[in-house]
């Protein structure tokens, strides 16, 4: 459910209240009144308010000018929309949006094909190893880079399909950042944010490069022509972990700035209509917090899937190669733990970042609330805080991926737990083949010292 405009008007007009009250109160007086008093700095906060009263957040260009969010990573969905990932785009002020129709989606069709006949020409090129082959060890580099190209085939799914909804989310930022000004009457900064996005953009793509040529040069059989099949799906896993970080960074600064605004707030004036203003900004808050991780569930349980498979067969491999010929490691080894080292970044920047943000959003809102008197405030003021507290515990700040799974460490953890159970199954199949060769390398010499 979306908070709509209209619910919010209701909140900032002190509404909800006066009906649970039963009471007509009379706002513009409420809002200029201290314990009886005229205070000038209120009266010039009400008229303050006021005017930021009158400003729509359902307006396209109210919207586009408040829309710092947008402008600042702006850079990173230019990028997404150039690999044909996410054909979403800014046609409206204000509103960003998705169409099959589009000249973008038809870009992203043109780029898919022309780009997928690439993958199948050197996807074939990999099976034939599995042909050509008789180690058991080389399986498990054919494995990998197989793995590396499925990523490819999921885009229509987790990139074309969850478009729409993504564009929903990003349109809501829009809105959170008006109704952010109406009621803190201050615009929601990200400080060097534009300038982190740009250092982020150009490391996606030197990652990428670089670690497809180490790749290259340290695993046999990995040509470099074949690396033409993998730059465009390194690169989309690496700014699919730059834009989570990105989003969940937009909601922790988000959320400082509103603790700070209200704690701010609170020490000039602690009203009942002021703290139920925050109860609505707050919830439109958690709200963005829980449309992040429904708007790109598909995309990244996808992710979590690949990073998991991927791990697990390369620590398998490297520990293979260890078992075979000792700790002296060769290139393959150092080649398998690059991508270990690689795919075991990208997942902890995942959860790490979704850890973090969660932290933020409800922390710094309820120590203020706890930290108010409620002895030198009037039984209105009372009422609303305690909405306010039971707003935050029915509404907990956790990203989850439409229940699939909840993102924060202990997601890392259990995501340990489960690769070293995989490994120790996989290292008893390794140890028992080991075991049957044993004796027949044994009559091999006897029979060789009885010919003798």
């Amino acid at each position: 459910m979306v908070i709509k405009e209209s619910e919010f008007d209701d909140s900032l007009g002190y509404a909800l209240l006066r009906r649970d009250m039963g009471t007509v109160w009379d706002t513009a007086k409420d809002e200029r009144m201290v314990n009886g008093t005229m205070d000038p700095e209120l009266i010039q906060r009400a008229k303050e308010r006021a005017v930021r009263a009158q400003l729509n957040s359902a307006d396209g260009d109210t919207c586009e000018t408040h829309d710092q969010f947008y402008r600042d990573h702006k850079l990173l969905l230019v990028l997404f929309r150039g690999l044909a990932v996410m054909p979403i785009t800014r046609s409206v002020p204000g509103r960003i949006t998705f169409s099959w129709r589009s000249a973008a989606s038809i870009y992203a069709f043109c780029f898919y094909l022309v780009s997928t006949v690439i993958v199948l020409v050197v996807g074939y090129e990999r099976i034939k190893v599995f042909q050509t082959t008789t180690k058991f060890d080389e399986y498990i580099y054919g494995i990998l880079f197989v793995i590396f190209l499925v990523p490819h085939f999921w885009i229509p799914f987790v990139g074309w399909g969850v478009a729409k909804q993504v564009a929903i989310y990003k349109t809501m930022w829009g809105a959170f950042q008006v109704r952010y000004y109406r009621v803190t009457g201050t615009s929601l900064q990200f400080p060097h944010l534009k300038l982190l996005i740009v250092f982020l953009s150009i490391g996606c793509l030197v990652c990428a490069i670089v670690f497809l040529l180490s790749l290259s040069f340290l695993l046999e059989g990995f040509a470099l022509w074949h690396t033409s099949a993998y730059y465009h799906i390194i690169t989309m896993l690496n700014m699919n972990s730059a834009l989570w970080y990105i989003n969940s960074r937009g909601i922790r600064v988000a959320s400082s700035s509103l603790s700070r605004c209200f704690r701010q707030d609170v020490a000039i004036e602690c009203t009942a209509a002021m703290i139920s203003r925050y109860r609505f900004l707050w919830l439109n808050l958690s709200e963005l917090l829980q449309a992040l991780g429904n708007a790109y569930a598909r995309t990244y349980s996808t992710y979590c899937l690949f990073m998991f498979v991927n791990i697990t067969v390369a620590i398998y491999g490297a520990l293979s190669e260890i078992i075979d010929h000792g700790f002296g490691f060769s290139f393959k080894e150092i080649g398998l733990i690059v991508d270990t080292v690689y795919c075991s970044t990208l997942l902890f920047i995942f959860c790490d970042c979704s850890h973090n943000a969660t932290l933020q959003v409800a922390q710094g809102v309820q120590d203020t609330l706890l930290s108010i008197n409620l002895l030198k405030v009037d039984q209105p003021t009372q009422k609303e805080i305690d909405l306010f507290i039971q707003a935050i515990e029915m509404n907990p700040a956790i990203v989850s991926l439409k229940g699939y799974a909840e993102v924060n460490r202990e997601l890392l953890t259990s995501s340990i737990a489960t690769i070293a159970i995989y490994l120790i199954v996989l290292l008893q199949f390794k140890l028992s083949l080991i075991s049957q060769q044993i004796p027949v390398e044994i009559i091999e010499n006897v029979k060789m010292l009885q010919k003798q």
